[in-house]
């Protein structure tokens, strides 16, 4: 007999009863894929008989939620000032970034004040779990944890434990024996997925679900997962380098505006609470080509620095390579600093880095890349006491940015002077009275002569 086969769409979930080339729903192409349909049929969770009943909306009487504090401060201003009982929370990050470690670490301090945690692992044995446990000195009487993949057994065992959380690691491994298509694939991630989600609303478990990334950085599998769970978190950072960045992409409890930085250390990842000081105190004073800005990762205000080397061109056409940042982003700055302030750098090979592996989104940044590239060419240090900040537009002008008085404090709290900024943004500050050194810029010609002159 023929196995009945539906077709799902891997970006919108969009399902269709015959293969097409272009999603109907999305209108991506050659995103459709082949799953089996299962036999059995769908089961909606409410008792026979039972119906709900629509009412006023001014008649339903909202009741706080108590959080629970995960022992990751970082964490917890990310999930909106900690973790809502009953929320689903899909965790996504590159291989080996720390995703695992980092909810090991929060099992252990939930575990440690006397609630039970349930730790599914679908990738490692329970003594390789163990192993990572005694690393982080993690052995909390009530953290459990079972290897199991297999979802109708997961279920039976939170029966049995009755945990307050439960972490899936990770939700591709695991999959619903009733569905004939192998774990990872788009029906078994729909279906754990809401399975998974239906238990944590019902019982009011904090259900933690790690989930892979693709090559382009988005959790792997449909992207109607994302909608099923309540809080999105991308885990980011490089994996040779120290910090860890965690960013909500959706909150249903919270803003997405907030971002925790963490720390690799050899017991696990431990909060930093000031990320400024540790990414600018290995700085050079005597160098050309750096440059600090404040930027504004969500509502927090965070120093860094930005390095640049205009070299020689050896053959053929200049090398444009950036790290932590958007390269047509820095090609831009190129084009205005040669078109608008007459630098030639078309025969130059350019660098650009933003140290301590952070990356940068904020269009802030680019003025400290301006200065550091001119600084560069020119060989010329710029006053470590300055910083700068402001977008750069094609026409050469200085644009204002946001949160500039946040920016302001950031700096003069770590010890700068001098601060070289949108003129747009001095006029909204006219009731400053820091000690910082304001100085009001309207081009990017404007910009470098200031800077020099500091």
């Amino acid at each position: 007999m023929k196995t009945k086969v539906k077709f799902f769409c891997t970006d919108c979930g969009h399902e269709s009863l015959k293969w097409v080339g272009r999603c109907p729903g999305c209108g991506s192409w050659n995103t459709m894929v082949e799953e089996p349909v299962s036999k059995t049929k769908a089961r909606t969770g409410r008792p026979p008989g039972v119906q709900t009943e629509a009412v006023r909306l001014k008649d339903v009487r909202p009741h706080a939620v108590p959080r629970v504090n995960s022992g990751s401060a970082e964490f917890d201003r990310v999930l909106g000032g900690g973790i809502v009982p009953g929320s689903v929370v899909l965790v996504g990050g590159d291989p080996g970034i720390g995703k695992s470690t980092l909810l090991l670490q929060i099992a252990e301090s939930i575990a440690s004040r006397g609630s039970k945690v349930l730790y599914v692992s679908g990738e490692e044995s329970l003594e390789q779990l163990r192993m990572r446990a005694d690393r982080m000195a993690a052995s909390a009487a009530e953290l459990f944890v079972v290897a199991e993949t297999d979802l109708d057994a997961i279920m039976g065992h939170v029966e049995a434990v009755e945990p307050m959380v439960l972490i899936i690691d990770s939700i591709q491994t695991t999959y619903f024996s009733e569905l004939t298509s192998a774990p990872g694939s788009v029906g078994q991630i729909r279906e754990s997925a809401a399975r998974l989600t239906r238990l944590a609303k019902d019982r009011g478990i904090a259900t933690f679900l790690i989930g892979h990334v693709t090559k382009e950085g988005s959790i792997a599998g449909p992207r109607v997962l994302e909608h099923m769970v309540d809080v999105v978190v991308y885990f980011e950072g490089e994996r040779h380098l120290f910090f860890r960045l965690l960013r909500a992409v959706k909150n249903r409890f919270g803003s997405t505006n907030e971002v925790g930085v963490l720390q690799m250390e050899s017991r696990g990842l431990i909060d930093v609470t000031n990320p400024s000081e540790h990414l600018i105190t290995a700085r050079e004073s005597d160098v050309a080509g750096s440059m600090v800005t404040p930027l504004m990762e969500g509502t927090r205000p965070m120093l860094v620095e930005v390095q640049a080397l205009v070299a020689s061109a050896g053959y053929g056409n200049p090398r444009r390579a950036t790290s932590g940042i958007d390269a047509n982003r820095v090609n831009m700055i190129l084009a205005v600093l040669e078109k608008r302030v007459g630098f030639e750098l078309a025969h130059l090979d350019s660098y650009v880095n933003v140290v301590g592996g952070i990356r940068v989104n904020d269009p802030a940044a680019d003025l400290a890349v301006a200065v550091s590239l001119a600084s560069s060419l020119r060989n010329t240090k710029v006053s470590q006491k300055v910083v700068v900040f402001g977008e750069i537009g094609l026409t050469g002008e200085v644009r204002g940015v946001s949160r500039s008085e946040a920016r302001l404090a950031e700096a003069e709290k770590l010890g700068f002077s001098s601060v070289v900024l949108p003129r747009a943004n001095l006029r909204e500050l006219s009731h400053y009275r820091g000690g910082l050194r304001l100085l009001g810029v309207t081009t990017l010609q404007e910009a470098l002569q200031e800077v020099w002159h500091l």
